[in-house]
C-alpha cells in the first residue's frame, strides 16, 4: 500500500522525471535518483530514490535506520520509483536497499546511482552529495570548442591508475600524489592526453575496472570524487586532456550489485542467454530498454560534465553490435541476422545526445570488427562516434614486427594494407594494455632479435606509427621499453631506467612525441587523403617504405623513409616535392637514442633526377632498421595556396 508523501516532497517533479526516465529521455537521472540532501518540516536529512519496478517492497537500511528491517520506502504511483526521506541521514554513512522480491526473497542491494562506496572488502553505498566544484579550467574548455580535435595532435598515454607507480611498501599512489607526479611526467614526455582504464567502482582488481558495480562513483580504492575533479583540473591547467575507458556493454554480476536488482531481469536482457556474458563472466545491459538508455547516457554525461572529462573510450562496442559476439547460444534478429539492432540504435542515440550537449567531446569506439561507418554521422547511417581504434592496423603491424627480418619481404603487405582503408574511418592507432598481457609479451619483448635489435625494432615501430595517418595511443611502460608484461597488481618497472638502453629509449620517446606535436604535417590532415602521398610502397625486396606527410600549407611537409630490416642501404634515392635543401628531423639510429650513428648526414641537396613521381630527389644513406624523417631546410618555388 502506497503511503501519502510529505507535503514538502515535490511529487510532480518526480513524476515528470520518472516519465522521462521510463521513456529513455532523462539524461541527468543521478540528479533525481540516489541520495540527495533535503529539508522537511525544518529538519535536514537525505531523500533516497531508486528504480525497482517489480519489487514487492523496498526499505532503506543504514546507520540512520537500522540494518535489519530498515525504513520502508514508498512507491510513487506508476513511476516505478521508490522513495523515502530520512532525517537522521548524514553524509558519509553507509546504506543499502532491502529489496523484497515478489516471491518473498530478500536481497540487500547497492544504490546504482550512489556517488561513493565503502572501501573494499566492504561494499555498501555511501551517502554523498554531488560536489559543487568551482572549476578553474575555463581556458582549456573554451579552446576545445575553438579548435576541433580532428586537426589537432592527439597522442594519448594510457594509464592504469594503481599500477603506474607505487610506494616501496607496495601501496598505490593517492590521487594527489599521482597529480604531483603523473601530470608533469606526461607534459614533459610530450603527450597530449591521459586515458585512464575505468575509474568507476569495481570489486575485483583483476578486472582492471571493466566489471563495474557503481557507475556513478569514483572507485573508493583510488580516492574521492573531489580528488579526481582536482586531478582533471590540474591536467587541464597543464594543457593535458583526460579520457576514461567506459563500459556501457556489460556489468558486474555480484549479487549485491545491479544483477537482477528487483528479482527480475531489470538492467539485463529478459532472455537468459542474451543477458549472460559468458566470455567475461558478467551481465549484458538490455540496450533495447528505455530506462537503460536513461541510465547509461546519464552516466556518460555525468563523467563528462561533473568531472570535465574530455572524452570516453567506449569499451567492447562489438559486444553491443553483434548478437553472436559472445560464446554460447544466441537468438537471431527478426530478419535472421546477427546484428543487434537495439545496440545500434542505442549507440546512435547515445552519441547524438552527447554531441548535442558537448560537440567538442571525444567518443572513441573500441570496435574490433569491420563494422562500417563507426565514425560516420548518424544521419548518414553511421554509429556517430568521432574516433575508432584501428585494431586491424595494430594486429597486422605487430605481426610484421614479430617476423624474422629475413622473411619480412614476403609479408610486406601487412604494413601497406592499411593504406587501402586508412580514411574509411577516423582512426586511433593503439598499442594498448590489451597487447602487453596474458602471454602476449611486452612491445619490447615482441621485437625480433637480440636486445640491441629489439630496441632498434621498437624505435622503428614507434616512429612508423607516429608518421602513419591517424591519432595515437600508447600504454604506460611502452615509452621506455619495459621488457616484462604489464602486471595490474604491481608498479611498472621504473628501475629499468637504470639501464642506459631503457633510459635512451625513454629519451627517444620524448623526442618523438614532441616532433609529432610540433609538426602539423603529422596531424593536421590525418583524415584527409591529401595528408599523405605514397612514394614507394612496393619495395618489398628491400623492405623499405617511403611517403610524404603533409599539412595544409605547402611548406608543411615531411619525407618519411622506413627501413624495416637491419641492413643499411647506401646511395638510396628518394623523391621529394621541391628543389632545395633538406635535413634530418629524426634518425632513429642516432647514438643518443640507442643506435650507433654518431652524426647526422648533414644538409641534403636535391638533384634534378626524377624519382617516385617527383621532379627532384635526394641521394642518401638509409640506416639499418630505422626511420628517417626529413624536413625541408630551404626550398624554392613553393606554389602559393
Amino acid at each position: 500500500m502506497t503511503k501519502e508523501l510529505s507535503n514538502s516532497f515535490n511529487r510532480t517533479n518526480l513524476e515528470e522525471t520518472s516519465y522521462l526516465f521510463n521513456t529513455g529521455n532523462y539524461y541527468d537521472c543521478y540528479l533525481t535518483l540516489g541520495s540527495h540532501k533535503e529539508v522537511q518540516n525544518g529538519k535536514e536529512g537525505f531523500r533516497f530514490t531508486v528504480w525497482a519496478p517489480h519489487a514487492k517492497t523496498v526499505s532503506l537500511v543504514s546507520d540512520c535506520t537500522n540494518w535489519s528491517e530498515g525504513k520502508m520506502m514508498e512507491k510513487v504511483d506508476d513511476t516505478e520509483m521508490w522513495t523515502v526521506f530520512c532525517e537522521n541521514a548524514k553524509e558519509g554513512q553507509p546504506y543499502k536497499y532491502r529489496i523484497e522480491q515478489q516471491n518473498g526473497t530478500i536481497k540487500l542491494k547497492i544504490d546504482p546511482q550512489a556517488l561513493e562506496f565503502e572501501v573494499r572488502p566492504k561494499d555498501a553505498s555511501v551517502i554523498k552529495e554531488l560536489p559543487q566544484k568551482k572549476w578553474r579550467d575555463g581556458l582549456w574548455m573554451a579552446s576545445k570548442k575553438r579548435f576541433p580535435i580532428y586537426e589537432r595532435p592527439l597522442n594519448i598515454y594510457e594509464v592504469h591508475i594503481s599500477s603506474w607507480n607505487r610506494h616501496e611498501d607496495g601501496s598505490w599512489y593517492s590521487i594527489p600524489e599521482l597529480q604531483m607526479e603523473l601530470i608533469p611526467y606526461v607534459k614533459e614526455m610530450g603527450y597530449t592526453h591521459i586515458e585512464f582504464l575505468p575509474l568507476m567502482e569495481h570489486p575485483l582488481d583483476a578486472s582492471w575496472g571493466y566489471q563495474a558495480t557503481g557507475y556513478f562513483a569514483f572507485s573508493s580504492k583510488f580516492g574521492t570524487l573531489e580528488e579526481m575533479q582536482d586531478f582533471v583540473e590540474a591536467a587541464h591547467l597543464a594543457n593535458i586532456g583526460i579520457i576514461m575507458d567506459w563500459v556501457p556493454s556489460h556489468y558486474n554480476k555480484n549479487d549485491y550489485g545491479m544483477a537482477y536488482f528487483d528479482g527480475t531481469p531489470q538492467y539485463e536482457y529478459q532472455n537468459h542467454h542474451q543477458a549472460q556474458n559468458y566470455r567475461w563472466g558478467t551481465l549484458n545491459f538490455d540496450l533495447g530498454k528505455p530506462q537503460i538508455h536513461s541510465f547509461l547516457i546519464s552516466n556518460a554525461l555525468f563523467w563528462i560534465e561533473q568531472l570535465h572529462l574530455d572524452g570516453l573510450r567506449v569499451d567492447a562496442v562489438s559486444n553491443m553490435l553483434y548478437l553472436d559476439y559472445d560464446e554460447g547460444e544466441w537468438i537471431p534478429n527478426e530478419d535472421g541476422g546477427n546484428d543487434n539492432r537495439a545496440g545500434v540504435k542505442f549507440l546512435q542515440k547515445m552519441n547524438t545526445v552527447i554531441f548535442n550537449r558537448h560537440p567538442e567531446s571525444l567518443m572513441i569506439a573500441e570496435e574490433s570488427t569491420a563494422w562500417s561507418k563507426v565514425t560516420k554521422p548518424v544521419e548518414n547511417g553511421g554509429l556517430g562516434f568521432n574516433y575508432k581504434w584501428n585494431m586491424g592496423w595494430m594486429n597486422d603491424t605487430l605481426r610484421f614486427f614479430e617476423t624474422d627480418p629475413v622473411l619480412r619481404k614476403n609479408h610486406f603487405n601487412l604494413l601497406t594494407f592499411s593504406f587501402m582503408y586508412m580514411f574509411n574511418e577516423n582512426y586511433v592507432l593503439p598499442f594498448s594494455h590489451d597487447e602487453v598481457v596474458h602471454g602476449k609479451k611486452s612491445l619490447m619483448h615482441k621485437m625480433f632479435g637480440d636486445r640491441y635489435n629489439q630496441f632498434a625494432g621498437l624505435r622503428t615501430l614507434e616512429a612508423f606509427r607516429m608518421t602513419h595517418p591517424g591519432k595515437k595511443l600508447g600504454f604506460m611502460g611502452n615509452e621506455y621499453g619495459q621488457f616484462l608484461e604489464w602486471k595490474f597488481d604491481s608498479s611498472l618497472e621504473w628501475s629499468s631506467l637504470e639501464d642506459p638502453a631503457n633510459n635512451k629509449h625513454l629519451q627517444f620517446s620524448r623526442i618523438l612525441n614532441h616532433i609529432y606535436k610540433e609538426n602539423k604535417a603529422l596531424w593536421e590532415l590525418d583524415h584527409d587523403p591529401s595528408g599523405i602521398e605514397i612514394l614507394d610502397a612496393d619495395n618489398a625486396s628491400e623492405s623499405i617504405l617511403t611517403y610524404i606527410r603533409r599539412g595544409k600549407k605547402p611548406r608543411d611537409f615531411l619525407v618519411i623513409i622506413c627501413n624495416f630490416v637491419p641492413v643499411e642501404r647506401q646511395n638510396y634515392r628518394v623523391g621529394v616535392p621541391f628543389e632545395g635543401q633538406y635535413e634530418e628531423l629524426l634518425n632513429t639510429e642516432m647514438e643518443e637514442l640507442g643506435g650507433t650513428w654518431t652524426s647526422s648526414q648533414g644538409i641534403l641537396k636535391t638533384e634534378k633526377e626524377p624519382s617516385n613521381n617527383q621532379d627532384f630527389s635526394l641521394n642518401l644513406i638509409v640506416p639499418a632498421m630505422s626511420v628517417l624523417i626529413l624536413k625541408p631546410k630551404r626550398i624554392f618555388k613553393v606554389p602559393k595556396v
